[in-house]
């Protein structure tokens, strides 16, 4: 045998005849619990991750994430993963995240159409008829990303949110299946961190912000408000709670496309999210706060639940004034059956 190969070779052996020896002198320990104490001191030791290993390890840390779409674990703060309010959550710049719930519904039914859009505003009543279908399609998609942290010290976030809905008249082949409506929300929020408990509730954050809201049409059709929102959010177990109030931005007599809008979309509503396991069920209220002729308002009902992976089936109901910008003022009830990607949390 050549001096190389037996000097591999004797290298080689040297770990196996150390473990053999250190075998026998287990064996040889009276003791039970000791013996037993021996063998397990030389099975676990622990064996090195590959080079390749630690550096992929190493790669992925430092990898930047610009999407985070995941759904909060379980036992984890609803709000505080939605909104970053909890100290392991925090220092995501620009990270893209779901806002409110992404979805299409392929069966969306009203009960009444609206052919004559009408407004007190001069030349925004419509003449012709919209040959609106009862039966059309309702898409809905929704992200937000952080802005600015800590804007004061160590708290006030900067929040920038865009929602955009659409109603699809798909199954209107006579009108080459227009979109009937499409509605832009983008806004911007200011989000303080709290921490405190009102009614057995834990207050997690105030909001105060700017919001638009257009259908982007042009006369006879056009809608649009600009609010400043207010907020409270709270939480207990699976059950998130949402005020918001609001106060219109008034506009100068002609250009203001729908001067009653408050007392129809009203003036502030309560959002209630319950979520089990991979259901969710909210509920929207929504009221113009005034009596008499101008008492007005909605509810939209929504549940969600699961079908495969992170797809779940999407029910929806709505009641009430409102359910996009062009029927602001009309009053209907709608059906919606589909599918969602994202939910509340």
């Amino acid at each position: 045998m050549k001096p190389q190969v037996f000097a591999l070779l004797l290298c080689a052996s040297l770990p196996l005849a150390a473990h053999s020896q250190s075998l026998e002198n287990c064996r040889r320990i009276a003791e039970p619990t000791d013996r037993l104490t021996c063998y397990d001191a030389l099975t676990t030791t622990e064996t090195p991750a590959p080079p390749a290993t630690v550096a992929a390890a190493a790669r992925s840390a430092e990898a930047p994430t610009t999407a985070d779409l995941k759904e909060p674990a379980a036992g984890e703060s609803l709000l505080g993963t939605a909104w970053e309010l909890d100290p392991d959550k925090r220092g995501h710049i620009l990270r893209i995240r779901p806002y409110k719930p992404v979805y299409i519904l392929p069966g969306f039914h009203t009960s009444r159409t609206n052919p004559f859009p009408a407004s007190p505003s001069a030349g925004h009543t419509s003449t012709t008829d919209t040959e609106q279908a009862s039966d059309e399609a309702k898409l809905q998609i929704s992200l937000k990303t952080k802005l600015v942290e800590d804007l004061f010290g160590n708290n006030g976030d900067l929040w920038f949110g865009y929602t955009q809905s659409s109603r699809w008249q798909v199954y209107s082949a006579g009108t080459s299946r227009p979109f009937r409506e499409t509605n832009h929300e983008p806004e911007v929020m200011l989000v303080w961190r709290t921490d405190y408990t009102l009614g057995g509730w834990r207050a997690r954050y105030l909001s105060l912000g700017f919001n638009h809201q257009s259908n982007g049409r042009s006369l006879p059709l056009s809608r649009s408000w600009n609010r400043v929102i207010a907020g409270i959010a709270l939480e207990k177990g699976d059950w998130t709670a949402t005020f918001r109030p609001w106060w219109r931005i008034s506009e100068a007599g002609e250009r203001d496309d729908n001067p009653d809008i408050s007392n129809y979309l009203g003036r502030a509503d309560l959002q209630i999210v319950r979520i089990w396991g991979k259901q969710q069920l909210s509920l929207l209220l929504r009221h113009s706060l005034q009596g008499g002729g101008n008492s007005h308002g909605a509810l939209q009902l929504d549940y969600a639940f699961p079908l495969s992976g992170s797809l779940r089936g999407h029910l929806q109901w709505f009641s009430g004034y409102g359910e996009s910008m062009i029927d602001y003022n009309h009053r209907a009830n709608y059906y919606g059956v589909g599918v969602s990607l994202l939910e509340w949390y």
